[in-house]
Parts: structure tokens; sequence; C-alpha cells
């Protein structure tokens, strides 16, 4: 079993930055791929970026490409995931996952999939103003 648990959501304004963290308890964290989605107000949770157990390959949808940056400290059980330039679609509650690895030759299908994912956060809210 996995505890994971989402802080660094907050109030911002277009534009500007936050750095949300995920902090994992139990069973041997660096042993999992970690994944960020996101849900906003009356649309489904949607997949945002990916990170495989080592931190050496990442994976990220299009909408936030060269914006966010996931990256974790295995020695500190965390996943973080920076994001800048933020826009007002980017308000919703971020949940952090953790599944197990994925062939490289996979992770775009299977990635942005909630199946693959066995562990769950109960999120962070994050609001970007205009």
């Amino acid at each position: 079993q996995v505890q994971l648990v989402e802080s660094g959501g907050g109030l911002v304004q277009a534009g500007g930055s936050l750095r949300l963290s995920c902090a994992a308890s139990g069973r041997t964290f660096s042993n999992y791929g970690v994944g960020w989605f996101r849900q906003a107000p009356g649309k489904e949770r949607e997949f945002v970026a990916r990170i495989s157990w080592t931190g050496g390959i990442t994976i990220y949808a299009d909408p936030v490409k060269g914006r966010f940056t996931i990256s974790r400290d295995n020695a500190k059980n965390i996943v973080d995931l920076q994001m800048n330039s933020l826009k007002p679609e980017d308000t919703a509650v971020y949940y952090c996952a953790a599944g197990g690895p994925i062939a490289t030759w996979e992770l775009s299908q299977r990635a942005p999939r909630e199946r693959s994912y066995d562990y769950w956060g109960q999120g962070t809210q994050v609001i970007v103003s205009s």
C-alpha cells in the first residue's frame, strides 16, 4: 500500500507559478511511476504528466508542455510538479497517482490512462485568476 498526499495548491494570477508536491509513504515509493492528473469543474479528470521510477523518463500532456515540469526525489519520497506561465484553464483539482512501471514503447498510450495507476491522493486545488 502507498499513501499519497498532495500539497502546494492555491490561488495565483495568470502568468504566475506554483509548485505542487506529492509526498508518499508506505511501500517502496521508488518502485513506482508517478503521474499527475487534474479535474476541472464539470470536466473529466485528465492526464497532466508522468515520471518513471528512476526519474529518467517523463511525458507531458500537450496543454502543459513547455510550462510544467515533473521531477522526483526518491530519497525524500516526493514528486513535484512545477507549474509556470499558468493560465485560467489550468484551474482544477490536481491529483498525484502511483503505478507500476510502463515500458517506454507503451508510455504514450498507457501513461494517460487512470487504470495504469494503483494509488491516488486526495487532490489539491489550483485556481488561476485572469
